[in-house]
Formats: C-alpha cells, sequence, structure tokens
C-alpha cells in the first residue's frame, strides 16, 4: 500500500495552503495507510509542515 501513502502525500501538499483543507485531507489519510505507514506520515509531515501546520498534526495524530 506504499502507492496510497505516496497519494496522501501528494494530496497533503496540494491543500497546504489551506489549514482546514489539511486537516480534511489528514484525517482522511490516516484512514487510508497502515499502521506502520502512519509513524512514516507523521515524520514526514512534520518535515514538511511543521512550520505552518503542526497544530493540526499534533491534533489529527493525537500527539
Amino acid at each position: 500500500m506504499k502507492q496510497m501513502l505516496e497519494f496522501v502525500k501528494t494530496v497533503l501538499t496540494k491543500v497546504s495552503f489551506d489549514k482546514d483543507l489539511f486537516r480534511k485531507e489528514l484525517s482522511k489519510g490516516l484512514k487510508w495507510v497502515s499502521p506502520g505507514e502512519r509513524t512514516i506520515l507523521l515524520a514526514w509531515c512534520l518535515t514538511h509542515f511543521g512550520q505552518t501546520h503542526q497544530d493540526v498534526i499534533k491534533e489529527v495524530f493525537r500527539l
């Protein structure tokens, strides 16, 4: 299912301009990736969007 992880990353990159859209798509994306991929997605999100959407990332991942 690595393809799904890459798809989620692509979608998040495209909607990153809007915090509410980012939250919605990240929540959906978490349902689509495997438990092991969630850790990879979390690290990727923090690396790419930690400056702008850290609050959303923490909220969605329940950190």
